[in-house]
């Protein structure tokens, strides 16, 4: 099965992200996060979300898009969106994936998106290279310049906050700039569940849980509206 992307629509034109949004919808492996008209409202998503990909318009208002991708973490890839073509230099010195002229076209847009896919292929291959044999009951992170060895059964939780992730294990946490979701290729899918873009909770370690959240050592961890099926399959389950 393909790997999801999660992107988000950055642009102030209410037209432009909807031709975005009709384009993205006929695509299997988009998943559209959100749709923004300025840069704040992407801020906001960004630290609540886990996103690979954005389409990010240039000539905004306040905050510029070249602007924003300066600011944001350098593992979320851009496709800039723009009228202008003098800015696509500028959009290229910031390494970005593609840069779009409107009308922007399907056809166009699929390219920038399989171009897309082809930059990130080796980054995947490199993290499926972490997952575990069946019998390991541990992996290790690299945290503080060090590799530090988490146990299976002492794993509490994970949580993604922008640019790393904590893991909450019995009394300690660990704080790692790995991906949430290098995180969860490392973990046995039968003692595991992601419930959130930003969470992976220990199934074993549940204290109780509702249809928004699920209860560890008193924390409320939510259950997202995009997971809420599977986690209520997984745990009806048990």
């Amino acid at each position: 099965m393909a790997k999801t992307i999660n992107c988000i629509i950055v642009d102030d034109e209410p037209m432009a992200r909807e031709i975005l949004e009709n384009h993205l919808k006929r695509i299997d492996s988009i998943h559209i996060v959100g749709s923004c008209k300025n840069a704040v409202e992407a801020f906001n998503l960004l630290n609540s979300e886990n996103i690979d990909l954005i389409f990010l318009d240039i000539n905004m208002p306040e905050i510029s898009g070249l602007s924003f991708a300066k600011s944001i973490n350098k593992k979320i890839k851009i496709i800039f969106t723009t009228a202008y073509r003098e800015y696509a230099l500028d959009g290229f010195d910031l390494k970005a994936v593609d840069y779009l002229l409107k009308p922007i076209s399907f056809e166009r847009l699929f390219q920038s998106i399989h171009k897309f896919k082809n930059e990130s292929l080796s980054f995947r291959q490199d993290e499926a290279r972490d997952i575990p044999d069946e019998n390991a009951d541990f992996f290790f992170v690299r945290s503080d310049r060090k590799m530090i060895k988490i146990d299976f059964s002492e794993l509490d939780y994970i949580e993604s906050l922008a640019d790393y992730v904590k893991i909450h294990s019995n009394d300690r946490v660990i704080i790692t700039r790995e991906t949430i979701s290098s995180i969860e290729a490392k973990l046995p899918k039968k003692d595991f569940l992601r419930v959130h873009r930003s969470y992976i909770v220990s199934i074993n370690k549940i204290e109780s849980f509702t249809n928004e959240f699920i209860e560890i050592h008193n924390k409320a961890i939510p259950i997202s509206r995009s997971y809420k099926n599977d986690v209520k399959h997984r745990l009806d389950n048990v």
